[in-house]
């Protein structure tokens, strides 16, 4: 390593110093007597090395995230961690880069080949992404800060009905449906714009985002972590990635005795509960379920594509050409007597009318396409959804959810049968 370092340091000083000879083998021209040349300066050399220490803390705190809750089984050490990555990430680094605003600028780089997507960027998308498909969610648990705040606040959970629980699940489908279509046609990227814990972890920013953070907050402290279970958008590629994960986070380590200890203490509705109902009854209800969901997925799927379409020309609003050219349309056909900032300054840079319509009409366009994919998107989510929920599984013991378990750790030290949790026995020894 220290020989490749010297190397490109040798190689920089080479390719500086022939810069400088070749610059000296040609003299300025002769522009006359009058002229003065200025004087020379070359722009100076600055390293930026935030990024790659937090890449470096990154994937160290996923590694330690992993092992301290599929080794040691350790909640306490999950805390400290999650406390931890809440300082750095949070308001040491004020919530960016992150894994969950990266999901715009992936998705930009995508479908615009003029976007740039620094190397950063790809890294804090792809890293816990990896981590998951090896070791479930762990990077929910103790390393994204939007986790830890939530879940630091939480003194009395409750738990949401099951209809509300998995309407609200859907929600996420649709945020990242929403922000991959408007990041693509270069019109916004919501998810930055309204993180409700940016303006906390910054201690600034619009009075309406700090008050949509305070409510996050509070809300927190009786329903565990709201904004992953029912917003994240980044959040619901993890759980898909979980559900292929090589292992996973365990209620027990050992065999379960069915005290419901474990169910009790998660705050998430994350442990599948035992189902041993073989009956024939049941199996003939179960697939006469599936049966009729399986047929109404089509009719899901087409909905939700036809309702997107329809929105898509207000959803192209959310592009300030399209805005734009809308103000400007109504500017000359006297609808409106003022004028704006934008409209004004386009007016000043002498660029004819026809090319800005002709620009928003190509942005309405795109939205439509785009809008067409992510209603088919969003219904095909909500479709196969709707078949998980009628699928009935067999299961003997108590188990954590792959998809829902974040790997907080709360169930660990409420297993009796957990040799951590034995308590030493009397007889002086204890």
């Amino acid at each position: 390593m220290r020989l490749i370092t010297a190397g490109i340091l040798v190689l920089l000083a080479t390719s500086t110093c022939a810069l400088g000879t070749e610059a000296s083998k040609y003299p300025p021209p002769d522009l006359g007597p009058d002229y003065v040349q200025p004087p020379g300066h070359m722009p100076e050399i600055t390293h930026e090395i935030m990024p790659i220490v937090d890449i470096a803390i990154l994937a160290v705190a996923l590694v330690l995230a992993s092992y301290l809750a599929l080794k040691q089984r350790s909640r306490k050490g999950i805390w400290i961690l999650g406390v931890v990555s809440l300082i750095y990430f949070g308001f040491y680094r004020q919530g960016c880069v992150c894994p969950i605003g990266a999901i715009q600028s992936i998705a930009e780089a995508i479908f615009n080949p003029a976007a740039v997507i620094s190397l950063v960027v790809i890294l804090f998308f792809v890293l816990p992404l990896i981590f998951t498909l090896m070791f479930g969610r762990t990077f929910c648990g103790s390393v994204c800060p939007l986790g830890a705040i939530q879940e630091v606040v939480l003194v009395h959970p409750v738990r949401l009905p099951g209809i509300l629980r998995h309407a609200l699940g859907l929600l996420p489908c649709v945020y990242l449906a929403l922000a991959v279509l408007f990041a693509a046609t270069g019109s916004a990227y919501v998810i930055c714009r309204y993180d409700p814990f940016i303006a906390l972890f910054r201690m600034n920013g619009p009075a309406g985002m700090l008050i949509l953070g305070a409510c996050f907050i509070v809300i927190s402290m009786f329903v565990g972590r709201p904004y992953c279970r029912f917003l994240c958008p980044y959040g619901l590629l993890l759980s898909w990635a979980s559900k292929l994960s090589w292992t996973r986070v365990t209620i027990t380590p050992n065999e379960c005795v069915k005290c419901r200890l474990c169910e009790n203490a998660c705050p998430y509705d994350a442990i599948s509960k035992p189902n041993t109902k073989t009956l024939p009854e049941n199996r003939k209800r179960g697939v006469i379920g599936l049966l009729g969901m399986m047929l109404l997925a089509p009719l899901v799927i087409g909905a939700s594509a036809w309702i997107m379409v329809k929105t898509a020309p207000t959803l192209a609003k959310m592009h300030p050409t399209v805005r734009l050219s809308q103000r400007v349309e109504r500017e000359d056909s006297k609808e409106v007597s003022d004028t704006t900032d934008a409209s004004q300054a386009f007016r000043e840079s002498g660029r004819p009318v026809e090319d800005l319509h002709a620009t928003a009409a190509e942005i309405r366009e795109n939205m439509t396409k785009g809008s067409l994919i992510a209603g088919l998107f969003i219904g095909l989510v909500i479709a196969l959804r709707l078949i998980a929920l009628s699928t009935r599984r067999t299961r003997q013991d108590y188990q954590a959810d792959r998809a829902l378990c974040v790997a907080c750790g709360r169930c660990f030290e409420f297993c009796p049968v957990d040799p951590r949790n034995k308590k030493p026995t009397d007889g002086g020894l204890a």
